[in-house]
């Protein structure tokens, strides 16, 4: 297979993945140039999750965009530092080896994006590799600074909206959502050797962790995973006053991502909290629902 098929093969592996979120990426209403410019922040963001959890056959293919030492493959970290000096290119004005990095470089220059935002998504994933458990919940939501609230910061970028206080509003819808979806992947993420239920509130519930290593889940990890979905509703409550402060296209499409979390925590509870057996996802119906709901108003 010629180079060129193979980068076009495995960007488009990392992009395939909008189609699992709780919410839609980048709809069909919003303008061309935003679409193609939120994929790119989105092919990015999932790009670097990819590094850091790949295998060795993909860890060997972004070693070799990368331009990295092959042995780098079977090394999450060193290919982040790959990774990371060749996003470096980008904000330098150089050619970046990493077809989804290049795809990046129109965005960042038509946008004027920062570096900052970019960079909190590797050290993000560079945590995933050091730190498997978290303590406190405060310690989760230092954690969600770093792998989710970038993105929100960048749509806002994207879309020249971005404002201290909508910044702010961003943060607390984008932890919100990656509670959820972690909430989503407890038995996924027990098979990476990563716990993102906060060992405080474990030992609240008394579970222990082969308590989610089960195939359904006991009144204790459901009543656990109640409160933090309690926790996460209320995190987008706090944030649902950002739609409301933009107009157009753009408040329906932050409208989407309130009710992809919204969705996403009522299959959760209609799972009756077990989220053991499979991830609940939303219903598209459920999702359009809720859309109507955030637009309107309605808690």
């Amino acid at each position: 297979m010629a180079t060129d098929d193979l980068r076009l093969r495995d960007a488009s592996a990392v992009l395939d993945k909008a189609a699992d979120e709780n919410f839609p990426v980048a709809p069909f209403f919003l303008p061309r140039a935003w679409r193609e410019d939120l994929m790119a922040v989105y092919g990015y963001a999932r790009l670097v999750d990819d590094i850091g959890d790949t295998d060795l056959d993909r860890g060997a293919a972004h070693a070799r965009y990368l331009g990295a030492d092959p042995e780098a493959a079977g090394d999450p970290l060193a290919l982040l530092d790959a990774f990371e000096a060749d996003l470096n290119k980008v904000f330098a004005g150089q050619d970046p080896g990493h077809p989804l990095l290049q795809a990046l470089v129109p965005t960042v220059r038509r946008r004027g994006l920062t570096p900052e935002p970019f960079l909190g998504l590797i050290a993000a994933n560079r945590q995933d590799q050091l730190v498997k458990r978290y303590e406190t919940y405060d310690d989760l939501l230092a954690y969600c600074e770093l792998s989710a609230n970038p993105v929100g910061r960048l749509v806002l970028a994207i879309t020249g909206t971005a404002t201290p206080e909508r910044i702010r509003l961003s943060d607390s819808v984008c932890t919100a959502l990656q509670i959820v979806e972690h909430l989503q992947d407890v038995r996924e993420d027990l098979g990476r050797d990563r716990v993102y239920l906060p060992a405080e509130d474990m030992k609240r519930f008394h579970v222990q962790e082969r308590d989610l290593a089960v195939p359904t889940a006991g009144a204790s990890v459901r009543a656990l995973v109640a409160y933090e979905a309690e926790r996460a509703h209320g995190l987008l409550n706090e944030g649902t006053p950002l739609v409301g402060s933009v107009h157009g296209r753009l408040k329906l499409l932050l409208a989407g991502f309130v009710a992809g979390g919204r969705a996403a925590i009522a299959a959760i509870a209609a799972a009756g909290y077990d989220v053991l057996p499979r991830p609940p996802k939303p219903t598209k119906p459920r999702l359009v629902r809720e859309v109507g709901a955030v637009l309107r108003g309605e808690g």
